[in-house]
This record gives structure tokens, C-alpha cells and sequence, in this order.
């Protein structure tokens, strides 16, 4: 990666807003957070909102960039490519406590959550989570979000920092209509507490050093309350990556410490959002506002699992009747992956037939991956050409370049799972 030209980029963007100059883009293999940056939410400095680790990013060398409204680090002092790798192979910490954490808590918690989502939510077992989407009346994602049910009686919730406005009035207006029917769930936010991900091959044995329980025997998507060096936290055995980790929730106050207590062993280093949109593209796994939106159902996303088998008894949730449908009918569009020759295919890249005839698709997420070598992407085609090895093109500023559809994930998950 040319890393002076990765730096004029950030600066750029932070300059011409909305505005991302392609120009600049072109001359480095920057992952798609810098071209993502520009459009998601940049505001005048004095304005953006700080986590408790903001100084402690700094001090650490920390590149800071506006990001939903928050300043935010995009990178440390390696390259955006060897953070993303080092994540691979040891352990690395990443602060997003710029994300919304709330709770669901009182008798009718869970069927009002599931009036919202299209998850099973009622037959999690207590102390276990899944990946969720919010739906409009259209059946698109309004969001996707992380559902914990910690008992029958309260659920955690995380959802997008780019998102908190629309998605806390979105639940508010249906709370409130639900209470006003006798409803017994009352909402809670977590604004006090800081979220932390480590995430990597190594970050179990990292955490380990620091509280009793064994981890060995804390599944993927599994829920505990339990100290980390005598804080009171909430671990949550899930990430962004497609490696295995950790969600952590914890006061604030306590943010800056453990910080230190987890990068103070040599085999974790911070990591920012440049890193962190690679390791998640490698994974497969969607942005909302790219790969997903209003418009986009969680059939056409390729996300169909997250409909649970008993919700598809009832579709008792907003837009269930178009989604019923399409399990029925099928959907005209898919989200599939390509490996791509060129230039990297980024966001709103137009996909092509294989003689460049006829447009079929767009790209929603693309980038030089640092673990393969080699471009790679997501978007959206017409269920003709979603096929893996279907032969497509990608017109990158005027040239065609060669596109193979591939099967996701990119890079092969490492989720921490019961033995079989």
C-alpha cells in the first residue's frame, strides 16, 4: 500500500465532505473504510462525539477521522494492510463505543422485539444471541443488529452507530404503541458504558489471563456477565472479523484501563476502521448503508437464515407478508461475491454481462484484500448471473475488467464453536 497516498486521501475526504475525489483513490490500495468514510456522516470537529478512549488513540499514534458523527481512529502506525493481517494471525482490539447498546427489559420484552425483527427470538436459550435485521413494511432492512437474550425477561441489543437516530425512534414509536396496549418492556439505554472487540486467533488466550471462568467453554454468540481484572463487564463471544473474539461492555470509566491491560500483551495491537472494513469484507459480511438498506430485504441480501423457522409460521412481523412472498415466489436480485482483475471494484461500480453488453448489477463493498492478494467485493446481480463462477465485467472508471461471481466467505471464519 502506498501509505502517503492513504493519507492524502483521509485528508482529502476530510476536506470535500460528502465529496470523495477518485483521483485520489486511485493511486493506492486503500480498503473501502476511506471511501466508505465519506459518506457516513462527517461533521465539523468540534461537533463529532469522543469515546472515553479518544486521548488514549492519540497517544497510541492513532489516525482520528470523523464516522457517524464521531471522531474515530481509521489506523494506528502500521498500514492498513498489516493490521488487517496481524488480526488474522494474533489478536487485535478494536474501541467501537461509538456503537448503540440498549436493553429490553419486562415480561413482554421479547414479543415486542419480535413485532421488529424477523428472528426467532423466543427460542434462543438464555444467555445466547444471533444476528438479527429490523424490517419496514416493505419487508427492507431498516438495520441489522446483534440480539441477546439474556432470560426470558430482558434482552441486549446492539445496533449501528450511523443508525442510533432513526432506529431508537423506530423502536420508540412501536414501544410506545405497544405499552399503550397493556405491553409490560421498557427500554434502557447503555450510553455509559464502552464497547471493546478483541478479535483473533489469540484473543481468547489473551482474555483468559484476566478472568475465572473458561472461555474454552464460552461458545460463538454466547452471553456472560463476569469481571475482566475486577470490572464488572458483559462478554459477548461474537465480532466483525470472521475471527473468533469478543464483544466487551463495560463502564466507561473503566474503558481506558482495560484497554491497557489487554494491549499491554505483545501479541494484541489497536486497530482501527480501515482494518476493520477489510477484515469484514473478507468475511463476507455486510455495512449497512452499502450492502444493506431500506430497500433491501433479508431475502435478496442472502441473509434468508436469519428468518426464523417459527417466525415463518406467522411472519408476524413488519413486512412479513412481502417476505412470505418472496420465500415463495424467489426474488428477481441476489447479494453475491467477486474476485475482480484491475483496479479494486468499490461501491456503486456498475457489473456487466461478460461481453459488456448488457448492466446486471452494482457493487456495494469491494477492496484489495490484504489476506488474498487479489480484489475482491459484493453487490447485487440479477438472479441470472448469481450462480458462483458466473464470468462478469466491472467497469472501474471506464475500463471493463474481467469479475467472477464467488462464494462467500472470502477468507474462511474461525468462530469458536461446541464440538460436534
Amino acid at each position: 500500500m502506498r501509505r502517503q497516498a492513504a493519507v492524502a486521501f483521509l485528508r482529502a475526504l476530510g476536506r470535500a465532505g460528502s465529496e470523495a475525489p477518485a483521483s485520489a483513490a486511485s493511486g493506492c490500495r486503500v480498503p473501502a473504510a476511506a471511501a466508505l468514510l465519506s459518506r457516513r456522516g462527517f461533521a465539523d470537529d468540534a461537533a463529532l462525539l469522543k469515546t472515553p478512549l479518544y486521548d488514549f488513540h492519540v497517544a497510541n499514534g492513532a489516525k482520528m477521522v470523523p464516522f457517524a458523527g464521531w471522531s474515530m481512529p481509521i489506523q494506528y502506525k502500521d498500514s492498513i494492510i498489516d493490521s488487517t493481517l496481524h488480526c488474522r494471525q494474533h489478536a487485535s482490539l478494536f474501541d467501537v463505543s461509538h456503537m448503540c447498546g440498549l436493553s429490553l427489559k419486562g415480561k413482554d420484552a421479547i414479543p415486542f422485539l419480535e413485532s421488529l425483527v424477523v428472528g426467532d427470538v423466543a427460542g434462543l436459550a438464555d444467555g445466547t444471541g444471533t444476528l438479527s435485521v429490523f424490517t419496514n413494511e416493505k419487508g427492507g432492512i431498516i438495520d441489522d443488529t446483534v440480539v441477546t437474550k439474556v432470560s426470558s425477561d430482558e434482552l441486549y441489543i446492539v445496533v449501528n452507530a450511523g443508525c442510533r437516530d432513526k432506529d431508537l425512534a423506530h423502536i420508540g414509536q412501536h414501544l410506545e404503541a405497544f405499552k399503550a396496549k397493556g405491553g409490560q418492556v421498557d427500554m434502557l439505554l447503555h450510553d455509559d458504558r464502552s464497547l471493546l472487540a478483541l478479535q483473533g486467533p489469540e484473543a481468547a488466550a489473551v482474555l483468559q489471563q484476566f478472568v475465572k471462568e473458561d472461555l474454552d467453554k464460552v461458545y460463538f454468540s454466547n452471553f456472560r456477565r463476569l469481571d475482566i481484572k475486577g470490572v464488572p463487564c458483559w462478554l459477548t463471544r461474537t465480532g466483525y472479523t470472521g475471527e473468533d473474539g469478543f464483544e466487551l461492555s463495560i463502564p466507561g470509566s473503566h474503558a481506558v484501563e482495560l484497554a491497557e491491560a489487554l494491549t499491554g500483551d505483545a501479541r494484541v495491537r489497536l486497530c482501527g476502521l480501515g482494518p476493520r472494513d477489510s477484515l469484514r469484507l473478507e468475511a463476507g459480511l455486510c455495512l449497512y448503508g452499502n450492502d444493506l438498506n431500506e430497500d433491501i430485504t433479508p431475502i435478496e441480501a442472502g441473509l434468508t437464515w436469519t428468518v426464523g423457522k417459527r417466525r415463518r409460521e406467522a411472519f408476524d412481523f413488519l413486512g412479513g407478508q412481502v417476505i412470505k412472498q418472496q420465500l415463495a415466489d424467489g426474488v428477481s436480485i441476489r447479494r453475491v461475491g467477486f474476485v475482480s482483475t484491475g483496479a479494486p471494484a468499490r461501491k456503486d461500480v456498475e457489473i456487466f454481462t461478460a461481453d459488456g453488453a448488457t448492466k446486471v448489477g452494482t457493487i456495494t463493498s469491494g477492496a484489495f484484500s490484504p489476506c488474498l492478494k487479489k480484489n475482491i467485493s459484493m453487490g447485487y446481480v440479477d438472479k441470472a448471473h448469481a450462480k458462483a463462477g458466473t464470468a462478469l465485467k466491472v467497469n472501474v472508471r471506464g475500463k471493463m475488467n474481467d469479475a467472477t461471481v464467488t462464494k462467500m466467505p472470502f477468507v474462511p471464519t474461525h468462530y469458536h464453536k461446541p464440538p460436534q
